[in-house]
């Protein structure tokens, strides 16, 4: 199944120049745990909400800082039509838990994280449950 089928469209982006209180705001107002960093529509960083702990709150960073000083610079996306498993093998490879998805014009068009696809995965089992059920004998 490719990805763009199961990321999510409704990405919340910010520019580097945003601060660290309004990245926190919108991440509770939106209820989300990351925010894409965005150049003319193409990923440069994420900043997590565990970002804003390490690097803000542990210290590291002052509450006047902007998203270029907090994010994770080294981002990881994939192509839109790129796989699950791929997705998945991308995660575990530079262990992160969300991933932009971009179009071939490495624009931003989704975000699929690894709630996403557990929350797939467990809908999948579901199913396969249902068959088992429906076909075994009673006891």
């Amino acid at each position: 199944m490719p990805v763009e089928n199961l990321a999510r469209s409704d990405v919340i982006t910010a520019t580097t120049e945003t601060s660290v209180t309004e990245l926190a705001t919108t991440m509770e107002q939106q209820n989300v745990g990351s925010i894409v960093i965005t150049e003319t529509g193409t990923p440069v960083g994420i900043v997590t909400d565990r970002d804003l702990v390490v690097r803000v709150l542990a210290g590291q960073a002052d509450q006047d800082e902007t998203a270029e000083n907090v994010m994770s610079g080294d981002i990881h996306t994939i192509d839109s039509g790129s796989g699950f498993y791929q997705a998945a093998e991308l995660m575990r490879e530079h262990g992160v838990r969300r991933i932009p998805v971009c179009d071939a014009d490495d624009e931003l068009v989704g975000i699929i994280t690894a709630d996403d696809m557990t929350e797939l995965l467990a809908d999948e089992h579901q199913q396969l449950a249902d068959v088992i059920r429906a076909q075994r004998p009673p006891y």
